[in-house]
């Protein structure tokens, strides 16, 4: 055991010792490479380690969080536990509602996450580089952009009610994009690739010089074509696109902490908050949470509570069922854990997020459901949201457009916005497709201060129907 493990076991014998009701602490040790290279050339490669723990208690029916970087003694942990309990004094003198928690079975685990190929930075650089260099063979392309990382995380997770977990994972991630030019115009094209595993999430699962292919191409193809005027029609929505889609409308409402409104005052709230039981979507609309998704940046099989996850089925058939939730949201609710409370890091408090949240698959062939349509646009890949503070309205570019006459797909359209209602736009989908796939989200900002996480979300093609339009540059 590290000493950051036998501190965080310290660190509950203090709270306890201090009359604390509950108390947790996560000992964490992430370490970081990345690179970033640009028109052929390493514009920047370094590396991080950072460790410590997080300690999170109830006293005086009040939550309290403190943080160390790099403990050295026990006696930093004591002073720390003694901090963070004044601080639930401070604020339990403000509340009237008391924090309540609801009961959890006790887990010991100890958990290894699948690495097949270990990532180094000399891999990644070679990679890059190929990367780099597929995009600039097409003639329009003025800028190339490859940014390759791993970071592996070891996490240990123990709390007063006597669960010790340890946890052990590695995530790759690639970011590719290719910036097109002439004539005046400029478009850009872009991707994210990887997962939770080694070089096998990116040159395997997915191969990435093909992904620097794709947006090479498009890019420039983008150059030629015009944008569109502004219509109401079906869409056949790709499942890159629809990730963003689910992300933004389905899964941050699902949250319980923006159900309940107590995120509202700077991440929002939900569309569908008192709703549970109502069809808020057609029979065709099914979501899901499911962190148990292999591969997925969103797997893992405890989260920062110590809760054993499983997969959360949060609409079936159009009809709302339930939400992602905490301990403490799911004593509100009266309603289970979820397994869907995770922090940053050690530095943070933990926060309801999503895992791997996804609409699921359907049984439509993709090719069959744009032949359905005769009139409208295929939408590919996600871009820029613009929604409301409840996800009620919202808007979401994408990276290029078809349009569909007669079942066939033609030209391509550029600059693109989507834009719809949601309970409008959920109660139009009449088809989900067979091709259903996890795109991996890197940078989903919640909480004050600002946590970024990563995560999973998915889906198939879907078919609706929304307003398009173009924006001119």
């Amino acid at each position: 055991m590290s000493y950051l493990n036998e501190f965080a076991e310290k660190a509950i014998e203090y709270s306890a010792s201090f009359g604390c009701h509950y108390a947790d602490v996560r000992a964490e040790t992430i370490t970081k490479r990345w690179i970033v290279i640009e028109n052929g050339e390493i514009e920047h490669s370094s590396s991080k380690e950072d460790r410590g723990i997080g300690i999170r208690v109830i006293k005086n029916g009040a939550w309290g969080f403190i943080s160390l970087s790099n403990p050295s003694t026990i006696e930093d942990v004591k002073v720390a536990v003694r901090e963070v309990i004044k601080s639930t004094q401070h604020y339990s003198e403000k509340k009237k509602e008391k924090v309540r928690i609801t009961d959890i079975r006790t887990n010991i685990d100890d958990i290894v996450y699948p690495v097949l190929k270990k990532p180094d930075l000399d891999s990644l650089i070679k990679i890059g580089l190929d990367c780099d260099s597929v995009i600039r063979e097409e003639k329009r392309i003025i800028k190339s952009f490859v940014a390759l990382s791993y970071s592996t995380t070891a996490k240990y997770f123990v709390n007063s009610d006597g669960s010790k977990i340890k946890q052990e994972y590695t995530d790759v991630i690639a970011d590719i994009m290719a910036t097109a030019h002439e004539s005046g115009l400029t478009q850009s094209v872009s991707t994210t690739e990887g997962g939770r595993g080694g070089l096998e999430k990116i040159v395997d699962d997915v191969d990435v010089i093909e992904s620097a292919k794709y947006v090479s191409k498009n890019a420039a193809k983008l150059i030629d074509v015009h944008p569109v005027k502004e219509t109401k029609t079906q869409v056949v929505l790709n499942p890159d696109f629809v990730s963003l889609l689910t992300h933004e409308i389905l899964g941050h409402p699902s949250e319980g902490d923006r159900v309940l409104g107590k995120e509202m005052a700077w991440a929002g709230g939900a569309w569908w908050a008192g709703k549970l039981g109502q069809k808020i979507g057609s029979e065709n609309l099914n979501v899901f949470d499911d962190p148990t998704i292999k591969g997925s940046l969103g797997c893992y099989l405890y989260d920062d509570e110590g809760v054993k996850t499983s997969r959360t089925n949060l609409i079936e058939n159009g009809v709302l069922k339930s939400h992602l939730q905490s301990r403490e949201t799911a004593e509100i609710f009266k309603s289970n854990t979820t397994g869907n409370m995770r922090a940053t890091s050690y530095k943070f408090m933990p926060l309801i997020r999503m895992a791997c949240t996804c609409i699921a698959a359907g049984d439509w062939d993709p090719d069959e459901m744009i032949r359905d349509v005769k009139d409208g646009y295929l939408i590919s890949n996600m871009k820029v949201p613009s929604i409301d503070m409840k996800r009620y309205n919202w808007s979401i570019s994408c990276q290029f457009a078809h349009k569909i006459e007669h079942g066939e797909i033609k030209e391509m359209v550029r600059d693109v916005i989507v834009m719809g209602v949601a309970p409008e736009f959920f109660k139009s989908i009449d088809a989900c497709g067979n091709d259903f796939t996890v795109r991996p989200i890197t940078n989903c900002g919640k909480g004050d201060p600002m946590q970024s996480m990563i995560m999973g979300n998915g889906g198939p093609s879907i078919k609706g129907v929304a307003i398009v339009k173009s924006v001119e540059q």
